[in-house]
């Protein structure tokens, strides 16, 4: 929940009043820590801990709060629903006034589940983040969320425990240096780049970041990942699909400033020249509650505007 927001405390209230009609044990997890003096955010340790094991995740806020949500919700598996109290409201599902319709319809199993793909990674080192990024990060917005940890090494590299339900982000650390990388697609080299960034997103985050940076929207329903350069300082600057069964590798070139790893807009780590990440999907899905059809391009028309631009208006008004 984001108690920052007036209206997302108001369908809190409605969210645990209606819970404890039913009998329903409630666990609330604010994004800003209550026991803390000068209002830190949690990270999502901190709110994994808080939440224990729930069978449905509800998040109450805007598309930054239901992030939040599904990554407490993936290392269970459980289901995530979101109240739309933000400014653009793509991922979530429903708005304030329809919450306890929302959560009537999942108890009595008129909701349905759709699931969602889901990026992970592996990496030729443990993600590290420097020390002198700690304080600076401990201010605006709050605290960065930690490394991820790793399971076994097998010669492929290392399986960082994270998931992105958006997108994985690669970034020049410095202004003054571009982020030199060679990407690779199933093992075969595809392009370098010398560019601002590089952003490698689901279908899910198409609409976002991917979105911004002149990249294709994917439908939800396509299993694939597709890879765009923000600010290429080269001819080619077009995004590649690629299936979901297959991999891409982003490689730090040698004379290459440092490169920050982002995961759904949050940093988890630093790589150096000569470091190497592949992402791939996830094997699990994120499991998203549905109370009614959604229609994913009119939702887009909405949000965005399509359609709507005056030039297109000139021979008459847009159709109903």
């Amino acid at each position: 929940m984001h108690e920052g927001r007036s209206q997302a405390v108001a369908a809190a209230a409605q969210v645990r009043d209606w819970a404890l009609a039913q009998g329903i044990a409630v666990v609330e997890v604010d994004v800003w820590d209550p026991d803390w003096i000068s209002g830190r955010r949690r990270n999502a340790k901190d709110e994994m801990d808080a939440s224990g094991h729930p069978d449905i995740i509800l998040t109450v806020g805007g598309d930054g709060t239901f992030l939040r949500g599904a990554r407490i919700a993936m290392a269970d598996g459980a289901p995530v629903l979101g109240v739309n109290v933000g400014r653009v409201g793509f991922l979530t599902e429903v708005e304030p006034a329809d919450v306890r319709g929302a959560l009537e319809a999942f108890r009595d199993g008129r909701a349905t589940i759709e699931e969602r793909l889901v990026l992970t990674m592996r990496a030729a080192r443990p993600l590290e983040i420097p020390e002198q990024m700690q304080a600076l990060l401990c201010y605006g917005r709050g605290p960065l969320l930690p490394p991820p940890p790793y399971r076994d090494y097998d010669g492929q590299g290392l399986e960082l425990d994270i998931n992105a339900v958006n997108d994985i982000v690669f970034e020049k650390l410095a202004r003054d240096r571009q982020a030199s990388i060679a990407v690779e697609v199933d093992g075969t080299p595809y392009v370098s780049y010398s560019a601002d960034a590089l952003i490698v997103a689901s279908p899910t985050g198409s609409t976002a970041y991917n979105f911004a940076a002149g990249g294709p929207i994917l439908s939800p329903r396509t299993r694939a990942m597709v890879f765009t350069p923000v600010a290429p300082h080269m001819v080619f600057n077009r995004s590649l699909v690629v299936a979901a069964e297959e991999s891409v590798r982003v490689r730090v070139l040698r004379r290459s400033g440092q490169v920050a790893v982002s995961v759904d807009g949050q940093l988890r780590g630093v790589l150096d020249p000569g470091d190497w990440v592949s992402v791939h999907a996830a094997p699990r899905p994120v499991r998203l509650v549905r109370v009614r059809p959604v229609d994913f391009y009119a939702r887009l028309r909405q949000r965005f505007g399509f359609a709507d631009a005056p030039a297109a208006l000139v021979d008459g008004a847009p159709p109903a």
